[in-house]
This record gives structure tokens, C-alpha cells and sequence, in this order.
């Protein structure tokens, strides 16, 4: 068959890639771009949304419903692919992600777009675990490293592009076709991996953990609820934010507990004993909590203070995602070429401190060319971060465990997402308040209540000494905002200091002939054969 890949018996180095290989790689990252361009897409249209379909009260939700499902769905996406077989489930995880773009570009209300989101969000779980898992499958850790900046460019791509995109679509078609837009795109990639794309079929005897899959749910559901809903709709202390963490915590303890006795758990815990696999977990929380809260805070306040439109401060972020995209793709040709890897994520974890910290440094006098030099260093730490993470990963477990090792990484990385979003977000709220109160005590509470609003045209029009307070209160919130998260990148630096450099997976006749030592397991010993089946 023309797309059989050969695998080589005897040296490692030697493994041939299929000859289809760039095909399913553009299919991958078409499958990636529908997962991380969405919610960048939506936000531009969710105001005109809000106008046709009503229900501003529910708003949050809309986001709130599809990183719940997506997080909820995403272990047991990956367990699914673990067990029946890459290929289907991901192919099954892109047709629930296209019936939900559907019916949610079809709602009449914000309540049938909640649920539509929901669904939208359980097929998105399965898209970026698929991707990772699958070029896991095809392509030894050596050698991945070259496709790493393809997989930065997409996410700058998606990051930038997204507003852009968004505002273009929403103008020009119709708030729906910003759902609508992922089928096209989602056909071609069912295409492309369905013709191209060929691995081992599996069928596992054991049965799906259905109990560990509940508990793991309510659990994440809750965390990320609190996460949500703490400081905003609901006061950190108050009764209902109490009750879900303990649920929350309630469930994950039940969860930890029946993955010891599950005969087939949803997250085997014995991936944990492997301490680069943990530490790439931890680092990879941290990623979530720094870009996420960056790519939040960095826009509001080029808007805010800066004085730049809705449309330049996205593409005024292009100094901090370009450079994360030239260091990844550099990280992965040197990982490619000399087999070594933990320079990056001691280095990337030091560059992401400093930067964060010069970032909590800017004031109201700050310019966009100083502002940029100090993006573009949190730019170069998360580059060295965003992939190595990833690879180490799937480098640390057997090729049995591809999937959820795949998954977790992803969750982990989803989770601190939401805390970054939500820690961040409350100190720069109460930071903003302060201040408001402190420098315009008339005039601040209406300037608070629209802060996620004003547009550089709104600030124009507000009284002079209003403004003037409304910009110190913001700068003051990225202060604070930005300090917190360069302490919590200090951890990175930290847990990137106790890496141990296991050879990668195809890393030549040298790197081959050394057995695995404890924290590689046996896939850093082995190359994986796959076949046309």
C-alpha cells in the first residue's frame, strides 16, 4: 500500500515516514486551528450575538459551557483512542465538534446556544488530544521536533487571526457563519485523514471506566465553575462557591482512589511515577496560567492605556506569538538534531519570569515599542515551553499509554488556563477598584462596571480626570496581574531544573542501543512500528 510506513529493525535513526505524512499533518493542524480559532472568533461576535438572541445575563456561558464539555471530555477522548484506535475516535471527535458549529450557527436563543456550545465543546476535547496523540503514533520524539513550529504557527496564527477573522466574518455574513465557517474546513480534514492517515486497528477487550469517567467530570466541573464564577457572580467565601469546592475536591479524591482499583482506569496513575511526566504536567499547568492570563490582560490594556483599537492590539501581541513561534521552531530543529531538550524548558521557564515581571513593570508612560520588547521575552519562554512540554511527555510513557498521556497533558494545560484566568482576574478587578475609588470616587463605578467595554473611542469621550484614573487603575491591575503570574512561572524554572534528559525515541544507533532508565520508560528505548492496516 502506498501509504504502509516502514519501520527500521535495526537502527532507530532509520525510521521512514510515509510518504503521506505532510498530507495528514496539514489535516492535523486544520483539526487543531478549528479548536483553538473558535473561542477567538466568538468573542468578536458574541455583541452582535447578545443583540439578536438577547440574553445578556447568560453570556458567560456561552464560553463557560464549551470549556467545561471540552475539559470534561478531554481524559476520556484520549483513554477512547488508547483503547478502539486513534484514527476513529478522532475522526468521531471532529463530527460531534461540526454538528455542534451547526446547530449552534442555527440557535433561536442564548439557551439553545449554551447547549449547542456544550456539544460543540465535548468534540473540541477530543481535537487537540487527537492531534498530539496521532503525531505521537506517526513520529518519533527525535524527529518530532520539527514540526513543533508548525504547531506554534498555528496557534499564533489562531490567536492573531482569530479577532480578525471574527470581526470580518460577523460584518460581512452574519454572526452565524462564525459557527458555520468550521464546516468547510472540518470536511477537508475527515477527507484527508480518512484517506491518508493509516495505524494499527485496536479493539480492546476491557470496558470503558464509566464510574472513574463521572467522578473525574463533576470533579473538573466544579473546579472550573469555581474558577468561573469566584469573584464575579459569586463572592470567593460565599455558600455556593464552598459547596463546589467541596465537591470538587470531594470528587477528585474518589477519582485518585478508583484509578487503583479500575481494571481499565481513565488516567492509570502509574503515568505519574514517571517524574518528567509529572514535572511536564506542572509545567504545563503553568503554560496554561501565564498565556491565557497574558492574552487576556495584554489587549485591555494596549486598549485601555495605549490607546489602541480593538484590531491593532491583537496584531500589537505579534512581537510576544511571533517570537514564541521562531523559538519553537528552533527548539524543535535543535532537539531534532542533537537529541537534547532540557536547556529549553529551564531557559524557557527563566524567559517567561523575566518577561512577566518586566511586563508588571509598564505604567501609563509605558511606550508600544518597550511594551513589545517585553512581550516578545514572555514570547521567547513560552516558545521554548509550549511543545517540549508535549514531547517529554509522550516521550516519558509507553506507546500503550500515548493517549492519556496526550490527554493530561492537555487538561493540565486546560485547567491552568481557567485558574489563570481567574486568579489574574480577580486581583486586577479588586486592584482596579481600588484605585478607581482612590482617584475618581464619582465617576469610577460606571468606568469599573463597562472595563471589559470601553472601547479607545468610549475613553475618549469619558471626562478628562476619569480617564486619566481609569488608565492608572488598569496599569495598576497588569501590575499586579503580571507580578502574580512571574512568581508562578518561578515554578517552571523550578520543576525545569529537575528534568532528567532521557534519549528521545529515534535519536539514532547511540541514543537506541541506551536502555531506558526508570523515567523514559520502555517508548524512550523504542521506535513505534506502524502499519496500513
Amino acid at each position: 500500500m502506498a501509504d504502509k510506513t516502514e519501520a527500521a529493525t535495526g537502527d532507530a535513526g532509520a525510521v521512514k515516514q510515509p510518504r503521506s505524512v505532510r498530507v495528514v499533518l496539514l489535516a492535523l493542524m486544520i483539526a487543531m486551528m478549528l479548536a483553538m480559532l473558535d473561542n477567538m472568533i466568538i468573542g468578536t461576535a458574541m455583541p452582535t450575538i447578545v443583540g439578536e438572541l438577547g440574553g445578556l445575563e447568560h453570556l458567560s456561558w456561552v464560553v463557560t459551557a464549551y470549556t467545561l464539555a471540552t475539559a470534561a471530555a478531554t481524559p476520556l477522548w484520549g483513554k477512547l483512542g488508547d483503547m478502539y484506535g486513534r484514527k476513529g475516535s478522532f475522526m468521531t471527535s471532529i463530527v460531534i465538534f461540526l454538528a455542534g458549529s451547526a446547530l449552534s450557527g442555527m440557535a433561536q436563543d442564548m439557551g439553545q446556544l449554551i447547549g449547542f456550545r456544550a456539544i460543540q465543546g465535548l468534540g473540541a476535547g477530543g481535537l487537540m488530544v487527537g492531534v498530539m496523540a496521532i503525531i505521537g503514533d506517526l513520529i518519533p520524539p527525535r524527529e518530532r521536533g520539527k514540526y513543533q513550529g508548525m504547531i506554534a504557527g498555528v496557534m499564533a496564527l489562531s490567536m492573531i487571526g482569530g479577532p480578525l477573522v471574527g470581526g470580518t466574518i460577523t460584518d460581512n455574513w452574519g454572526w452565524r457563519w462564525s459557527f458555520y465557517i468550521n464546516i468547510p474546513l472540518g470536511v477537508i480534514a475527515l477527507i484527508a485523514i480518512s484517506a491518508v492517515l493509516h495505524l494499527p486497528k485496536k479493539r480492546s477487550e476491557a470496558r470503558i471506566d464509566y464510574l472513574g469517567a463521572a467522578l473525574l467530570t463533576i470533579g473538573i466541573t466544579a473546579i472550573v465553575l469555581v474558577t468561573t464564577w469566584g469573584g464575579t457572580e459569586y463572592a470567593w467565601t460565599s455558600a455556593r462557591i464552598m459547596e463546589l469546592t467541596g465537591i470538587g475536591v470531594a470528587a477528585l479524591i474518589g477519582f485518585v482512589f478508583w484509578q487503583t482499583r479500575a481494571a481499565e482506569p481513565i488516567l492509570p496513575l502509574h503515568i505519574f511515577r514517571s517524574r518528567n511526566f509529572t514535572l511536564m504536567s506542572i509545567i504545563g499547568f503553568i503554560v496554561g496560567f501565564v498565556m491565557f492570563g497574558a492574552t487576556l490582560f495584554l489587549p485591555l490594556y494596549q486598549q485601555s492605556v495605549q490607546g489602541a483599537s480593538a484590531t491593532n492590539s491583537g496584531l500589537l501581541l505579534l512581537p510576544m506569538l511571533g517570537a514564541m513561534l521562531v523559538t519553537s521552531m528552533v527548539a524543535g530543529r535543535v532537539t531534532t538534531s542533537t537529541g537534547r531538550y532540557k536547556i529549553f524548558p529551564v531557559a524557557g521557564g527563566a524567559l517567561m519570569t523575566v518577561g512577566l515581571f518586566l511586563l508588571s513593570t509598564m505604567d501609563t508612560d509605558t511606550t508600544r515599542f518597550t511594551s513589545g520588547l517585553y512581550m516578545a521575552v514572555v514570547g521567547l519562554g513560552m516558545g521554548c515551553l509550549m511543545q517540549i512540554t508535549m514531547l517529554v511527555a509522550q516521550n516519558s510513557v509507553e506507546m500503550k499509554d500515548m493517549g492519556v498521556a496526550s490527554s493530561s497533558t492537555t487538561l493540565f494545560r486546560t485547567l491552568g488556563s481557567s485558574f489563570g484566568v481567574a486568579i489574574m482576574g480577580a486581583l486586577f478587578n479588586n486592584r482596579v477598584q481600588d484605585v478607581m475609588a482612590e482617584r475618581a470616587p464619582a465617576g469610577g463605578s460606571k468606568a469599573t462596571e463597562q472595563s471589559a467595554t470601553l472601547t479607545a473611542e468610549a475613553l475618549k469621550a469619558l471626562p478628562a480626570a476619569v480617564r486619566d484614573a481609569y488608565q492608572h487603575a488598569v496599569s495598576s491591575g497588569t501590575h499586579g496581574a503580571f507580578l502574580l503570574g512571574s512568581a508562578v512561572a518561578v515554578l517552571a524554572l523550578v520543576a525545569a531544573v529537575f528534568v532528567k534528559e532521557v534519549p528521545l525515541k529515534g535519536a539514532g544507533p547511540k541514543a537506541a542501543e541506551t536502555p531506558a532508565d526508570g523515567d523514559g520508560g520502555p517508548a524512550a528505548a523504542k521506535t513505534p512500528v506502524t502499519e496500513a492496516v
